[in-house]
């Protein structure tokens, strides 16, 4: 925009190019409303906070970057540099206050109207990189021992950082050394990811299809499957129940009064387990081979049973 508005420049008709540029000729400054206070050595400025700072006239926080229309002005010099003065209205309330730069410090003070939130620190606590003072500076020039004093301090903590600055350096080799291939094993990981999401989707699909079901499946965890495997435990097939309930039918006595060992007894029972454990046996084989339930028939072995333990209770010793 700088170049077009150099080129869109209206001179008027009655414009004399003696009387110097067109701001001259019009009696304007080239800042307009910024150099309103020109004469007084004040100009408007766009000023930013450059810390926290507690208002002294609402007692309200102001955080540092906030932005306000300041009047700069050159209260001194400190060696070349010079000092400049800024005062500014607290938008929050009708106070001013004042700062000033400090080049000695490289810092800004506080004038008046407010004051300053304290989260400053020693930066050598926190090793960092602190310019030498100009005492500092002149010592080292004048003073040979003071100079190999301190190289000899400057050795002896580059020996100590060296460690840690060839971690960061390692570390950011193997992160950023090939932008490449990292992008690459990371969308390798990523196309992984989404082939297993679309399986487990397609197979949601079909179990709710199978089950004629409309709902959200959750993801499985580990817990779902020990109860799973619980339950399974806990279940019994159609031939274990049919088997039971022929082994109760077979042990319960015929008559009201009768007992289990008038009946049988122990020896007859283990004929009965046997005997069940054979027909499980041949009902499992014929089920395999002709691919139909098993029908099993209670009287025949009742029946053929109770011939037999007759058999042997009229041959059991007295």
């Amino acid at each position: 925009m700088g170049e077009r508005k150099g080129q869109n420049k209206y001179y008027p008709p009655d414009y004399d190019p003696k009387k110097g540029g067109l701001n001259k000729f019009r009696g304007t400054h080239a800042l307009r409303e910024r150099a309103r206070k020109i004469h007084m050595g004040i100009i408007i400025i766009r000023f930013e906070m450059p810390y926290n700072i507690w208002c002294d006239g609402c007692k309200n926080h102001i955080g540092m970057g906030v932005r306000y229309n300041a009047e700069k002005t050159k209260v001194g010099m400190y060696f070349s540099t010079p000092i400049y003065k800024f005062r500014m209205k607290c938008h929050l309330c009708d106070n001013h206050f004042e700062i000033q730069t400090d080049p000695g410090n490289l810092d800004y003070t506080i004038l008046s109207g407010a004051r300053r939130q304290e989260n400053r620190w020693d930066p050598l606590q926190n090793e960092q990189v602190v310019p030498e003072t100009k005492e500092v500076q002149k010592r080292l020039f004048d003073d040979a021992m003071y100079k190999l004093e301190h190289q000899a301090k400057d050795v002896k903590a580059a020996s100590d950082a060296k460690p840690v600055l060839q971690k960061l350096v390692e570390r950011n080799q193997s992160v950023w050394d090939d932008s490449y291939e990292a992008n690459c094993r990371l969308r390798a990981e990523f196309r992984q990811q989404k082939q297993e999401i679309k399986g487990q989707q397609e197979l949601d699909r079909q179990l709710l299809a199978k089950s004629s079901l409309d709902i959200a499946l959750l993801p499985e965890s580990k817990q779902d499957r020990e109860m799973a495997a619980l339950m399974k435990l806990q279940t019994k097939t159609a031939l274990e129940r049919e088997a039971e309930q022929r082994l109760d039918l077979l042990i319960r006595p015929a008559l009201p009064g009768a007992t289990t060992t008038t009946f049988g007894g122990t020896k007859r029972q283990k004929a009965l387990n046997s005997q069940l454990q054979l027909q499980d046996l041949g009902i499992k084989r014929k089920s395999k081979e002709v691919g139909k339930p098993p029908v099993v028939s209670l009287v025949g072995d009742y029946a053929s049973s109770s011939s037999s333990t007759c058999s042997d209770e009229d041959n059991s010793p007295d």
